[in-house]
Parts: structure tokens; C-alpha cells; sequence
């Protein structure tokens, strides 16, 4: 294994080599320096993993250096040696960035604990760094596709609350993956190899729900004629999902309450406790507050639900995962039906980026069953999308409402243009919102991009540094599809 690599800076040339046997007999690698620009210069040739520094040194302030280090090297650990006795500059080191603050005359062992500490703080702070480097480049979980931040942060939350055994609530429109989402928690928690049973509250007719969820004895009522366990019987020592939760009849959650506050429960038609040991999932899409104010769910059975709550973002919200979405259901039914078709035209994907998808992923889903169908080529085009050409369509040329003079071309930086644009916008008035001006720059970016651009999208895309998807969105935004059109034509 590599040995820590210290840095001890020091005008004091007894100090620094006292220092040095210290670290040095614990087996670090220790590097000195008597002045803060000597540390500097060290540092920018090798990354160390603590660096020891005193309060005053000849040409700089520790505080200062302390700065300078965390920006050049946020990853260093470093530790305040002083021997100026001051609470004011132990908030003030710490605010900078240091990990710690002891004063002169050092006690080695205590020092050297505090150095363990940070290196231990260091390789925290490392891996944390790694899990969300892995997170940001996931473009799919457990079956989940998505890429977009919004994905990311359902992804997140999913990672740290699913080996426990919280109560989970999913929230989402109708077609957004909640079931997709409650199978990720169970197939990552301690449960997973045990049963993961699941039950739609709205497809159960009411009468028959109660015998459904707890089960009942033979002759409990008229058509018993044998026993059931019932599906939360079932899903003892592993998982239940309740989907559409909101829509279970109200007289039946108080005994459902029961089951997860005493974690036992009855069957129809018997009076013997039935001990159970599972994990609720619950999902629902609807609004809870609302669920709540009209009486079709019980205060006290929301609280115990909605230990953790996971909002499942539409698909409107996270338009850079359509293009993904749109490959993996195209490369799945392609397979599924034996099809060549390998990809979307580009005018093909603008349709979908266009879209309002009002029914999210699920409606995704279908159209690009349909649409591999229909195509007899390896491309779908336009016209194999159910969806059809409006929603280009319905976008119009709406000329953005910010105008300003271009300065000389001597003067033609990014700095100046903006000084000239803030330059140059009115006060706002007390009685007016000021208008969004970066909305309207983005617009007028966008559509000088597609003039350049002779309408490519892709061309336009990339002369920005933009994704296609993200593109898509600023022309569906700003509706200057028709101004793409008309370019391109």
C-alpha cells in the first residue's frame, strides 16, 4: 500500500525536524517546508494527503494558506499548529477549510491520532466522491432507464433507504415506473430473496378486498369453501406492495394500520392472531394532501406509510432521458418481433422531444411498440409514430422580445456582450416583475444557432455544446420548430 504522503510547514527548523521523527516512525511519508510559498510549490508537484501548518509563517498567514490549499487540493486534509492561544482563529481556520486546531507545545501522540482521523475523513470523502461519479454516469437501475438528475436522485434515495426497513411511499402520474421503483427497493434490500407480492387497490372490487389482503377461513362467508392466507400472509418475511393506496376503502385501513403498528393481524371468519414480518411499499398517483382533504385517506395511516416518500418525476420533467428511453423500447421490440429496424430518424426523434406525454413512460412504451411495427425499414420514420406530425405542428414562430446592439467586432467577447446587455435593460419597476432575461437570451441563442445552422438541428447541437435533447426543449420552449422548418427547407 502507498504511505500517506504529509506536508509540515514550519519556520522553526527544530520543530520540523522533531515533526519529522514523529511521522516518519509511524511510517508517513513526511515532506517539509519553512515558508508558505515553498509549500505551495511542493504542493503543486505532488498531491499530499495532510498538510501540518503553522499559524505565522515568514511570507504568508496559515490562514491564508489554508485557503489556497483547499482550492487548489479540496481532497487535502489539513491541521492548524499554533502557538497563539485563540478561539477567534480556531473558528476562523476551521471556516477556511482545516480539519483541526492544536496548539504549541504539540503533543505527538494526540497529533497523530487527529492525523489518522483526517486520513480516514480523506478516504470518506473519496469514496462518496466515487459513488457519485458511478451515480452520475448510470444510465440505467434495475430496469429503471434514466440518466437525468431526477433519475439520479430517485437512484440515490433508493441506494440508502432500501436495505432498511422503512415503510415506503412512491408518488407519481400514472405510467412514470412506481411499480419499477418498488422493485428496485425490494431486489436491493435484505428481503429480496424472500416473496415480493403485489396488489392494485383500485383493480380489487371493495367487497372482496378485505379477503384479498388478510385472508379468510373455510366457511367464513357464502362461496368459502376453503381457506385463504391472504396476500399480506403471502408476503410474510418479505415485501407488499399496495399500489393506488389512496383508493383501498376507509373502513379497511384502520385494520391495516393495526397490521403495521402491532404486526399482527386476523382472517375473515377467525378470531387466532396471525403474526406477519413484512416491509410496505405503498404507491400512489395522487396527490396525499389531497387523498387526505377529501377523506379517502386516514391521517394516521399516511404517517405510517410515508416513512420515506419517493416522488417518481414525469416524464415531461426529464426530457434527456426520451432518447434513451425511446432506444432501449426500440432495441426491445425489434428483438421481440424479429424486426431490422435499428434507430429514429431525426425528425423522428424532434416528434417525440416535441410531445407532451401526458400518459410518461408508459405511453413511450406503446407508441414505440406500434411504431416498430409498422416500419418495414431499419429507420422509423415520422410517419410511424402514432403521434403523427402535431405536435411539431402546433409550435409557432414567436420572435423573442429582447433586443440590443451588437457591439464592434473588436469588442466581441462573451464579457463585453453581457456588460452591454445588462448595460442596456430597463429598471425594473415596483409594481412589475422584471422579465426572465436568460430565458429570453436562451431563446435567441437557439434560434440565431438554426439560422447558422440552415435548420440541422444536430449542426445547431453541437455548435452550442449542447445535448440533441436539451435542444429539442429550448425549440419546443421558445416555438421555433416552424423557424427550424422553414430553415431547413
Amino acid at each position: 500500500m502507498t504511505r500517506p504522503k504529509i506536508l509540515a510547514v514550519d519556520d522553526d527548523p527544530n520543530m520540523i525536524e522533531l515533526t519529522r521523527f514523529h511521522l516518519q516512525t509511524r511510517g508517513y511519508e513526511v515532506t517539509t517546508a519553512e515558508k508558505g510559498e515553498e509549500a505551495i510549490k511542493l504542493a503543486e508537484k505532488t498531491r499530499f494527503d495532510v498538510v501540518l501548518t503553522d499559524m505565522m509563517l515568514p511570507d504568508y498567514d496559515g490562514i491564508e494558506l489554508v485557503r489556497q490549499f483547499k482550492e487548489s487540493s479540496p481532497e487535502t486534509e489539513l491541521i492548524m499548529i499554533t502557538g497563539f492561544s485563540s478561539v477567534t482563529k480556531a473558528v476562523e481556520a476551521t471556516k477556511a477549510g482545516a480539519f483541526y486546531f492544536v496548539e504549541k507545545p504539540v503533543k505527538y501522540e494526540e497529533l497523530l491520532v487527529l492525523i489518522e482521523k483526517a486520513l480516514e475523513r480523506r478516504e470518506q470523502v473519496a469514496e462518496i466522491n466515487t459513488l457519485r461519479g458511478k451515480l452520475s454516469q448510470r444510465s440505467s437501475y434495475y430496469n429503471i432507464i434514466g440518466s437525468s438528475r431526477a433519475m439520479q436522485n430517485v437512484y440515490e434515495i433508493i441506494d440508502s433507504v432500501a436495505e432498511s426497513d422503512a415503510n415506503i411511499l412512491i408518488i407519481g402520474e400514472s405510467g412514470t415506473g412506481k411499480e419499477l421503483v418498488a422493485n428496485a427497493i425490494h431486489y436491493k434490500s435484505m428481503r429480496a430473496k424472500k416473496p415480493f407480492v403485489k396488489v392494485n387497490c383500485a383493480a380489487l372490487p371493495k367487497e372482496l378486498i378485505e379477503s384479498e389482503l388478510f385472508g379468510h377461513t373455510k366457511g367464513a362467508f357464502t362461496g368459502a369453501t376453503m381457506e385463504k392466507t391472504g396476500l399480506i400472509g403471502q408476503a410474510n418475511g418479505g415485501s407488499l406492495l399496495m399500489d393506488e393506496i389512496g383508493e383501498m376503502p376507509t373502513e379497511l385501513q384502520p385494520k391495516l394500520l393495526r397490521v403495521l403498528q402491532e404486526r399482527v393481524y386476523f382472517r375473515l371468519g377467525s378470531e387466532k392472531a396471525q403474526e406477519v414480518d413484512f416491509r410496505l411499499i405503498a404507491a400512489t398517483n395522487r396527490d396525499p394532501m389531497e387523498a387526505l382533504r377529501d377523506g379517502s385517506l386516514r391521517e394516521d395511516l399516511y404517517y405510517r406509510i410515508n416513512t420515506i416518500e419517493i416522488h417518481v418525476p414525469p416524464l415531461r420533467e426529464r426530457a434527456e432521458d426520451i432518447q434513451n428511453l425511446a432506444d432501449y423500447f426500440l432495441r426491445t421490440f425489434a428483438e421481440k418481433y424479429n424486426r431490422l429496424v435499428h434507430t429514429l430518424s431525426e425528425q423522428a426523434y424532434g416528434i417525440l422531444f416535441s410531445h407532451e406525454w401526458r400518459g410518461n413512460v408508459r405511453e413511450l412504451q406503446n407508441i414505440m411498440e406500434r411504431a416498430v411495427l409498422l416500419t418495414k425499414g431499419e429507420v422509423i420514420e415520422a410517419a410511424s409514430l402514432p403521434i403523427g406530425n402535431s405536435a411539431v405542428a402546433r409550435a409557432s414562430v414567436a420572435a423573442p422580445t429582447f433586443t440590443a446592439t451588437v457591439p464592434q467586432a473588436a469588442e466581441m467577447t462573451f464579457e463585453n456582450i453581457a456588460k452591454l446587455i445588462v448595460k442596456r435593460l430597463p429598471d425594473p419597476k415596483a409594481d412589475e416583475d422584471a422579465p426572465d432575461i436568460f430565458d429570453e437570451l436562451e431563446g435567441i441563442v437557439v434560434k440565431a444557432a438554426l439560422e447558422r445552422t440552415k435548420g440541422n438541428k444536430q449542426a445547431a447541437a453541437n455548435l452550442l455544446g449542447l445535448y440533441r435533447p436539451r435542444l429539442y426543449s429550448i425549440i419546443k420552449k421558445h416555438s421555433l420548430s416552424e423557424l427550424e422548418a422553414e430553415t431547413s427547407a
